[in-house]
C-alpha cells in the first residue's frame, strides 16, 4: 500500500463544501443511496433547500430509484456538454433538487486529478444556492470517492452489523484520515434490528477506531430495519411519501434533527 504522503500527494486541493453531507460506504448493500435521497426529503421538510449530487461515479442509481429521467447528468458534465447548472434536475415529491450521474459509465470512477478538481470547484460554486448539499457518494475507498468525501463538511459512513460492512467502514475511515486529519466522520447504522443492537454495532466500530486510528467518531443514527423501505424502492418512491410514520422514516428524521442541532 502506498504511503502516507504518496496518497495525499495524488490527490487534488478539495474546495471546501461546509454544507455538505457526504454519505460514504466502505461497502456496498449497506442502503447508502436509500438513506441520501431520504436524508434529502426529511431536509425538505424541515424547510432546508436542498440538492442531492449522484456522486456514485460509475453506478450511479439515484435517478432510477427516484423514477427521474434528467435530459443531462453528470456524465456531460465532466464532459464538457454542459454545466452543472444544467443537469440539475427537480424531484417534486421530495422538494429536493438532484444531480444524477451515469450508471455503467465505468471511466467516470476514474476520473483525472484535474477533472476531479473542476467537478469540486463547480460543486463549491453551486453550494451557496443551497442550505445543504449530500453527496452520494460510490462504495469502496478510491480515490475519487476519498476526494468528494473530503470536500464535504461532514462525513456519515453507513454501515450495517455484517462483519464485512464493519471491516470496509473501518477502511474508509482510514483513509479518509490519511488526507485530511480533521474532518468531521459519523457513523450511521442501517437496518439494524433494533437500536439497542445498532449502538452495539456503532460501539464495536469506535472501538477499533479508538484502538487504532486514535480517533473517536460519533454516532450520527441508527436506523432500524423496516420492510418498508424495499416497497419504496420498487415503486420508485419516497419513504416519506408513502410510510411518512414508519419506523425507518422516524429513525431518519431523528438523524436529521441530530444533523442540525450539532454544528
Amino acid at each position: 500500500m502506498a504511503d502516507i504522503a504518496q496518497i495525499r500527494a495524488s490527490l487534488p486541493s478539495a474546495a471546501s463544501l461546509p454544507n455538505a453531507f457526504a454519505i460514504a460506504s466502505g461497502k456496498g448493500g449497506v442502503g447508502k443511496t436509500w438513506l441520501s435521497v431520504t436524508l434529502c426529503h426529511a431536509l425538505a421538510l424541515a424547510g432546508r433547500k436542498t440538492l442531492l449530487f449522484d456522486g456514485d461515479l460509475g453506478l450511479a442509481n439515484v435517478d432510477i430509484q427516484l423514477g427521474l429521467e434528467p435530459r443531462h447528468d453528470l456524465a456531460g458534465v465532466i464532459s464538457g456538454r454542459c454545466q452543472l447548472g444544467d443537469a440539475i434536475v427537480s424531484y417534486d415529491d421530495g422538494g429536493f433538487d438532484v444531480v444524477a450521474g451515469r450508471s455503467g459509465s465505468g471511466s467516470l470512477a476514474n476520473l483525472s486529478p484535474d477533472r476531479l478538481a473542476g467537478l469540486s470547484t463547480a460543486l463549491a460554486d453551486m453550494a451557496p444556492v443551497y442550505d445543504h448539499i449530500v453527496l452520494d457518494l460510490g462504495a469502496g475507498v478510491e480515490r475519487t470517492v476519498r476526494q468528494l468525501a473530503a470536500q464535504a463538511q461532514t462525513s456519515l459512513v453507513v454501515t450495517s452489523d455484517e462483519p464485512t460492512a464493519l471491516t470496509d467502514a473501518y477502511a474508509f475511515i482510514k483513509l479518509l484520515l490519511l488526507q485530511q486529519t480533521d474532518i468531521d466522520v459519523r457513523i450511521v447504522v442501517n437496518m439494524a434490528a433494533s437500536t439497542s443492537e445498532g449502538e452495539r454495532t456503532y460501539a464495536t466500530l469506535r472501538k477499533a477506531c479508538a484502538s487504532f486510528l486514535k480517533m473517536a467518531p460519533s454516532l450520527a443514527g441508527v436506523i432500524r430495519r423496516d420492510n418498508k423501505v424495499k416497497e419504496t424502492i420498487r415503486n420508485q418512491a419516497s419513504l416519506l411519501t408513502r410510510y411518512p410514520n414508519c419506523t425507518a422514516a422516524q429513525d431518519v428524521e431523528t438523524l436529521v434533527r441530530r444533523l442540525m442541532e450539532t454544528p
